[in-house]
């Protein structure tokens, strides 16, 4: 069975990281082994600072260009392109503008899991 989900019933990142996300969907609950982020940085030099997770990571990137950091290369990053990090690799990412970076992050995981580094 197909499940639709409307994006006024996207659960919200609350407080987590305020103004940055635009919604969190965990997708375990509909059988699926993936958790979609919608991420929405309006601001140049904003972004999630460094961390990782024990899974894959898939970065599509729908609008703006971003400076991924991803172990120990840095990668200047635009619309319609796809970034994939391994699972326990450090990353972040930051707007370079001039506009708001928007991507969907894919993690290869029924629910979000993440561990700070900074």
């Amino acid at each position: 069975m197909v499940h639709i989900i409307d994006r006024d019933k996207w659960a919200r990142a609350s407080g987590r990281w305020p103004h940055l996300w635009q919604g969190e969907l965990q997708c375990g609950a509909y059988g699926s082994k993936s958790c979609l982020i919608f991420n929405y940085q309006p601001e140049i030099g904003g972004g999630p600072r460094l961390h990782m997770h024990p899974y894959c990571e898939i970065f599509i990137i729908r609008a703006g260009t971003g400076l991924f950091t991803v172990g120990d290369q840095q990668i200047e990053a635009s619309a319609g392109q796809i970034l994939i990090v391994p699972p326990n690799t450090p990353h972040k990412f930051t707007n370079l503008g001039p506009g708001p970076l928007e991507t969907t992050d894919i993690h290869e995981n029924g629910s979000f899991i993440t561990e700070w580094l900074d």
